[in-house]
């Protein structure tokens, strides 16, 4: 049995992780730069049913940002550490309301992405204005579609995440 849950727990892992990368990459004009709503955030919601969303989510974020041409270090190591830390406070709040689970998501990035963008490519520096338009992009992708998403999940959840 113990080696079912740990064979699941990878597939899950590696399914996220797949997922979280070919959206990123299928909608990339979309995925990256100061005005950015990427689509795959609204897989913010996954840690609420499964623990392997956590790593998923952040390799996921890594592959993408890894074979993103022009993308570079400072956004493949911290662009994917923001989604971890973001992946890790959703499933450690995932008994509170409902609502909350899509913030850590916007708030985490909409702080760490501007950040990146003004130290790696010499975006002029207003990070305020950056972390405005990030975080409404992360609220539009997290709210917008996660929630949604999160509700269709909820009610095959017995299905999808039997253990």
């Amino acid at each position: 049995m113990k080696h079912t849950n740990k064979a699941r727990f990878i597939t899950e892992t590696a399914v996220i992780a797949a997922i979280y990368a070919a959206l990123t990459l299928a909608l990339a004009p979309f995925s990256f730069g100061p005005m950015q709503v990427r689509v795959s955030e609204a897989l913010c919601v996954l840690p609420f049913f499964t623990p392997a969303a956590v790593p998923g989510l952040f390799i996921g974020c890594f592959i993408a940002n890894a074979t993103t041409a022009g993308i570079g270090v400072l956004d493949m190591v911290f662009g994917s550490l923001a989604t971890l830390c973001a992946a890790l406070v959703t499933y450690k709040i995932r008994n509170g309301n409902k609502w909350l689970l899509p913030l850590p998501s916007v708030l985490v990035n909409a702080f760490v992405v501007p950040w990146i963008l003004i130290v790696q490519y010499g975006v002029p520096d207003a990070y305020f204005y950056l972390a405005l338009t990030v975080g409404v992009g992360q609220a539009i992708a997290c709210y917008a579609i996660g929630m949604p998403l999160y509700y269709v999940l909820h009610r095959n959840r017995r299905v999808l995440f039997a253990r």
